[in-house]
């Protein structure tokens, strides 16, 4: 009988493309319900975790499974504190990662620093850790990668890097470091609230590429900067600054409707409409919606009104087709009100992602099964006699 992978033909388990809908492990960490426009980190509404707690607290609960009290929350916090700060033999490299990085995109030193921040704390495979080493080592490298990606970000621009503050949080150091202020309380809780939003979202590829690293029982840097390969991909990663590119070239709401009715009769696909998990308003949209809103101004009201001139012809020319805002829309608006530039978009959304991977990381090494599954052979059947050289 035909074997594949030691195992006899008969016994594998066809699945389909992508492994759509096919549960692979079970998770405490929370899950994504498409059709209600509805997810949750562990017992709670993401969104109203975003709207009431700080990103300390929710990190907290993403590592341990529930939000710390007053006691608690000090000792986490200081925790962070004591390992934001580069190594000096990391930061002393960064100059050159940047130099290297000719793309100019942050996650690719990224990926680089990471592995070295990794190597510089002596970290040993997750298999070789308990479940507190390895919660430290998840801490560790979360809380280098804004000051990282800031340090990165400051470099290509001529400026010095800076170090961390003691008196500020999570978001707003990452503000701080990125511009030399310390951010106003708009902005930081603009951030903070987006951050939170966006620490997980279910077994999407980057969290399911960690997953599998975190399964062979490497180190927690190696799967860390496996997730960010992933999140690299086009297919994936997205850009929250594409959706502002639309707004740009629609420019003004009188030009909206012609705008938009030529993409859509053309098939092309409007940048930050649309999600493969929802099939209702996605949630983190709505929030951010409301927090644009918050500081309002021109580029909000033509936001809103385009979103709604959208819907609108998407209702006139494709009658039944629901498509919504999905977080890359309102996320760029948000972003550029709080003066980031595009360039910095996908690398804000890792300082908050970097934390749900390394959640997912914790919780799979609990399991020491490895994540090995079979592929089904098409070619050409085997044996072929070797030829000769000629």
């Amino acid at each position: 009988m035909t074997t594949t992978n030691g195992r006899n033909a008969t016994d594998l388990i066809d699945a389909p493309r992508g492994l759509h809908n096919v549960v692979v492990t079970e998770s405490a960490l929370g899950d994504v319900r498409g059709l209600e426009g509805f997810y949750h980190y562990r017992q709670y509404s993401a969104i109203d975790l975003a709207e009431r707690r700080d990103f300390e607290d929710v990190w907290h609960l993403t590592l341990y499974g529930d939000l710390p009290d007053g006691r608690r929350r000090t000792a986490f916090r200081e925790r962070v504190r004591m390992v934001r700060a580069l190594p000096p033999e990391l930061a002393a490299l960064l100059p050159d990662l940047e130099l290297a990085s000719r793309s100019g995109n942050s996650l690719d030193a990224l990926r680089t620093a990471l592995s070295l921040a990794g190597s510089a704390a002596g970290m040993r495979p997750v298999y070789d850790l308990d479940e507190e080493q390895r919660i430290d080592d998840a801490i560790r490298l979360c809380a280098q990668t804004p000051t990282i990606l800031a340090a990165l970000y400051r470099l290509r621009h001529g400026l010095p890097m800076l170090v961390p503050r003691a008196d500020l949080g999570h978001a707003a150091n990452y503000l701080y470091l990125l511009t030399g202020r310390v951010p106003a309380e708009r902005e930081r809780r603009a951030i903070e609230r987006y951050l939170v939003s966006t620490i997980d979202h279910g077994f999407n590829a980057s969290t399911f590429t960690a997953r599998v690293i975190a399964s062979t029982g490497a180190d927690m840097a190696a799967a860390l900067v496996g997730a960010l390969g992933a999140l690299s991909g086009p297919l994936h990663g997205g850009a929250p600054s594409r959706a502002l590119d639309t707004l740009d070239a629609i420019g003004t709401v009188d030009r909206a409707a012609d705008w938009i009715r030529d993409r859509i009769l053309s098939g092309e696909r409007i940048m930050g409409f649309g999600h493969p998990v929802y099939r209702t308003e996605d949630p983190r949209s709505r929030m951010l919606k409301q927090v644009a809103r918050e500081f309002g101004g021109d580029r909000v009201d033509l936001a809103i009104r385009i979103e709604a001139e959208v819907e609108a012809q998407l209702a006139a020319l494709k009658p039944g087709r629901e498509l919504h805002t999905n977080v890359e829309y309102y996320a760029g608006v948000v972003m550029e009100l709080c003066g980031l530039s595009r360039q910095l978009f996908t690398p804000t959304f890792a300082v908050s992602r970097t934390v749900g991977w390394a959640a997912n990381i914790v919780e799979q090494a609990r399991d020491s099964k490895i994540i090995r599954p079979a592929a089904r052979y098409v070619g050409t059947p085997p044996p072929v006699e070797v030829p000769l050289p000629t």
